[in-house]
């Protein structure tokens, strides 16, 4: 069977990897704008190109006869590549267009909510214009301040973090609406937790629980990234989440895809829920049409079920025939990216890979150039360690990172027991 890769990135390796375990014996093919040592390495052939380009995609699909194509980054889904590619009778694990949306249009996705009564939805309006917004933010008191279309999980900014008021609230807003609607929510307290699942238009199957980590520097600091890094536990919850609480989270991605069934596009591929742990349970901060950068790389690595299985039973819609299982172990995630990231990042220095010992390696946004490895700016490499427990996981990782240089920064602590138990804590006080 002849498989293609969308996409270049760390998640992008890790999706790779595990598609290269299958039992099923799959070629890999891949499209990605930079070459990426780690995909290329697994794959039979690639194509460097950019993931947007739909006619030389699915092109590149049809010349290799390609039967399945996983689609890794969200700026493919937006631009419609898996309609392209279903239309031409290639099978996609990725949304269509139209229910993709729930992604890069968070208006379209807030009012999707509240028009199906889903669960777990803050207070909100969307703004295309300044009338109203000053009086809203308010009246709300403490807000959220949205783009409503892709930013790169940069775009959010939040009071008593980003905002120190409510006039630093309505500037940030207003500077928006120049080239996009805007969303603005009540700011929602307590702890963030990602649930994923595979969706084959009615069924999901769920991945274990992440908590990722956005600010660059340690003790949670400095401003917000793609995520430096995340971790897992191996019963599938996180130490602060408890089975009522997933259960709830489950219940509210279920409705969800069941909403989404009811209109005329159903909804194939991943359904990535980041939830955030309130005294009143679990609430929305976002919907993804695709795996999570970082989150992706705890959960593949713990896939029993074969990979090749799990996209067949996504294209075909027979997810509940299947079950889909996972190691468990606990893993953790740390990036090394650029200095200077995500402000100014140093670009065009090389990579070297030392001893990483037991851990895994993905390689993200770098590129390789006669036999050598460079960043470009953006997250480099990710670690992941998996033991039976959090602490050993975070040994393995953070032992890896030691071993890998150049002009690279990273979190020591995500992964430790003191930052571990500062989520317990915080969740517990948040409890009452």
């Amino acid at each position: 069977m002849n498989v293609l890769i969308i996409g270049g990135g760390g998640r992008e390796n890790a999706i790779a990897d595990a598609i290269a375990r299958s039992e099923r014996n799959p070629t890999l093919f891949a499209v990605m704008a930079k070459k990426n040592p780690g995909i290329a390495a697994l794959c039979e052939d690639f194509l460097l190109v950019k993931e947007t380009d739909v006619e030389k995609v699915v092109g590149y699909a049809r010349e290799k006869g390609i039967e399945m194509v996983f689609i890794g980054p969200e700026a493919p889904l937006a631009v419609g590549i898996a309609d392209a590619l279903e239309e031409a009778g290639i099978g996609a694990v990725g949304p269509r267009k139209d229910v993709a949306r729930i992604e890069f249009d968070k208006a379209w996705a807030r009012n999707f909510m509240k028009d199906n009564d889903i669960e777990g939805c803050p207070a909100f309006k969307v703004f295309s214009e300044k009338k109203g917004l000053q009086e809203y933010i308010e009246e709300l008191g403490s807000v959220a301040i949205k783009p409503a279309g892709l930013t790169g999980g940069k775009g959010v900014k939040v009071m008593g973090d980003q905002l120190p008021d409510t006039g630093a609230a309505y500037d940030y807003a207003v500077s928006l609406l120049d080239g996009d609607n805007v969303v603005v929510e009540e700011n929602l307290v307590g702890e963030e937790f990602t649930v994923q699942a595979f969706v084959d238009g009615k069924n999901l199957a769920f991945t274990p629980c992440v908590q990722d980590h956005k600010r660059a520097f340690e003790n949670d600091l400095g401003p917000n990234t793609g995520g430096m890094g995340s971790y897992s536990d191996s019963d599938g919850l996180l130490p602060f989440v408890t089975i009522d609480d997933l259960y709830r989270a489950r219940e509210i991605m279920k409705a969800t895809i069941t909403a989404l069934g009811e209109t005329e596009t159903p909804f194939k591929g991943m359904l990535y829920g980041q939830f955030i742990l309130t005294k009143n349970g679990p609430k929305v901060i976002e919907f993804n049409a695709r795996f999570g950068d970082p989150e992706a790389m705890n959960v593949l690595p713990l896939l029993k079920t074969d990979m090749i299985d799990v996209m067949s039973a996504v294209v075909k819609g027979t997810l509940d025939e299947l079950d889909v299982e996972f190691l468990k172990r606990a893993t953790v995630c740390k990036y090394a990216v650029p200095a200077g990231y995500p402000d100014e990042p140093s670009k065009d220095k090389e990579v070297v890979v030392g001893d990483i010992g037991d851990a895994l390696l993905f390689y993200s946004s770098v590129y390789e150039k006669d036999g050598k490895v460079y960043t470009t700016g953006s997250r480099a490499v990710a670690v992941v360690g998996v033991a039976s427990s959090i602490t050993d996981a975070e040994r393995i990782a953070q032992n890896a990172l030691e071993n890998i240089t150049g002009d690279l920064h990273f979190r020591r602590d995500i992964g430790t027991p003191e930052l571990v138990q500062r989520r317990v804590t915080h969740m517990e006080q948040i409890r009452g």
